[in-house]
């Protein structure tokens, strides 16, 4: 059922007053915040229509409504409008970040440490960030070659460009021509392929072409294995996560042990990245209570950022907060931080 435009302004006055107090709001209060002139008598009744419709929500200590996770999308979706900071609050967060962000930093691991401390501190809730990730990675490129005796150095290069190097000890040396074989018969078999798709098969019919290499066939296919679980881990670093302390809906000792918990050992919001992953048209998603896949999180809105290196090689930016988080605010710096990451990765390539 679609709101009328009386509904949707009093459930956007609801949203909005409780977004700047983090109290219930009452009828008496939403006839100072709308331009209808109505009575709180009409604007009661109006209420308890949003609250039958499962927009707002009535604390049982309370007489004033709160948004409910229904209330908080539809406010998301439809009326979260391009809200203009004031210009000089603007012109001095955007100046900070370009600032930053233009900064060279000789490492990626300090470029996103700080970022993540930096968002923390520009929005006043928690923030993460997962290091680029070239997901589902496929082999590109195979070289084996003597090095030593009994030695051999595997070059295993990634999509992304991503070189892993691997010494394998073989028990005699190996010629020139069965080197060239080795690297044929690799580069053949694996070529375009990510992990998941070296299936048994592929493996098995290796084996029988490689002969008397097959210890060795056995070994590359462990070290190919070893090189695309590497880039598999996932980094997460994070900032804020006492932030949600100043919050008094999240607060509450069990619930922000759980937080904290969850940002300490960050296992958890790896479902954010992988959630993240499957894409959406503009990169940011927004998750209200119940839809975040990370349960310890049902109490809090996330919103999320995709920022891409390459085609396929990318990462993750969320910011976590209380489900009355200024949304505007949040999306726009998110996309401006976004594409201002995109920028720096793209010059430093």
């Amino acid at each position: 059922m679609e709101l009328d435009e009386r509904k949707m302004k009093i459930l956007q006055a609801i949203i909005r007053n409780y977004l700047e107090t983090g109290e219930p709001v009452g009828s008496r209060t939403i006839s100072k915040y709308t331009d209808l002139n109505l009575s709180s008598a009409t604007i009661r009744n109006e209420m308890a229509d949003l609250e039958e419709l499962g927009y707002i929500l009535q604390p049982h200590t309370s007489a004033g409504r709160i948004p409910s996770d229904k209330g908080y999308r539809l406010y998301v979706d439809n009326m979260m409008k391009a809200k203009a900071l004031e210009l000089a609050e603007k012109e001095k967060e955007v100046d900070n970040m370009r600032e930053f962000l233009n900064d060279k930093v000789d490492k990626v691991e300090t470029l996103l440490k700080n970022m993540a401390k930096m968002l923390a501190t520009n929005t006043d809730y928690a923030a993460m960030i997962s290091a680029p990730q070239v997901h589902k990675n496929k082999v590109k490129f195979i070289q084996l070659s003597q090095v030593e005796n009994h030695q051999m150095l595997c070059v295993i290069v990634l999509e992304g460009n991503i070189i892993k190097n691997k010494i394998i000890n073989v028990k005699e040396d190996i010629d020139n021509e069965t080197l060239l074989k080795l690297n044929i018969l690799f580069n053949s078999s694996l070529n375009g392929l990510t992990l998941e798709e070296i299936n048994l098969g592929i493996i098995s019919k290796m084996n029988g072409q490689a002969g008397e290499q097959l210890e060795i066939a056995r070994s590359v296919l462990d070290a190919v294995a070893e090189a695309i679980s590497a880039e598999d881990n996932l980094e997460i670093y994070t900032s804020g996560a006492t932030n949600i302390f100043k919050y008094p809906e999240l607060s509450d000792s069990s619930k922000a042990k759980e937080l904290i918990s969850t940002f300490e050992e960050k296992q958890l919001l790896s479902s954010l990245i992988e959630k993240d992953n499957e894409g959406s048209d503009n990169g940011i998603k927004v998750y209200i209570g119940e839809e975040t896949p990370v349960h310890t999180m049902k109490d809090c809105s996330v919103i999320t950022a995709t920022y891409e290196l390459e085609e396929g090689v990318h990462g993750t930016i969320g910011i976590i907060g209380p489900k009355r988080m200024d949304y505007e605010k949040v999306v726009d710096t998110l996309k401006y931080i976004k594409d201002q990451l995109d920028s720096v990765y793209k010059k430093k390539e």
